[in-house]
């Protein structure tokens, strides 16, 4: 099934919808992206990351690992042969000053970096980013993601 992801709003209500809209996006990101992610919680965010980076994973002929919230270690590194993947999750930061220690801005093109909770981060640096926003429809009973590129 085809997927369009640039400037799109996608159904995610199930969790096989989800895993094919994380397929689809490998293909779109190479190295170098900050992926923002907006939305409730439990609305599919990590969810949505851990899918990502197990078809990254399956692509480089890697085992799929459990892919974890970092909730509370704030960053979980996953090196994948030549491309390495950074996903923070911000939920627990409360002051912008502790944005500055995480190093979130490194520029590398074999680097993707997602970011759960970006609400925090003020300035952007002048980085190019993809935001993807998580919602619940219908009395939380489905959920869809709006892709700004």
């Amino acid at each position: 099934m085809p997927i369009a992801i640039k400037d799109s709003i996608i159904d995610i209500t199930s969790e096989k919808l989800t895993k094919e809209l994380a397929k689809e996006f490998t293909k779109y990101l190479k190295g170098g992206e900050f992926v923002f992610l907006y939305g409730e919680m439990g609305v599919g965010k990590t969810t949505f990351v851990k899918y990502f980076i197990n078809e990254y994973q399956k692509i480089n002929d890697l085992k799929q690992t459990e892919i974890t919230s970092p909730t509370f270690s704030l960053l979980n590194e996953y090196q994948l042969k030549d491309i390495r993947i950074k996903h923070y999750d911000l939920f627990r930061i409360n002051r912008k000053e502790d944005i500055n220690n995480l190093d979130i801005f490194e520029k590398d093109n074999k680097l993707i970096t997602l970011i759960e909770w970006p609400k925090l981060i003020a300035d952007k640096q002048d980085i190019k980013f993809i935001t993807l926003t998580f919602n619940y429809l219908n009395d939380l009973n489905d959920r869809t993601v709006d892709i700004k590129v």
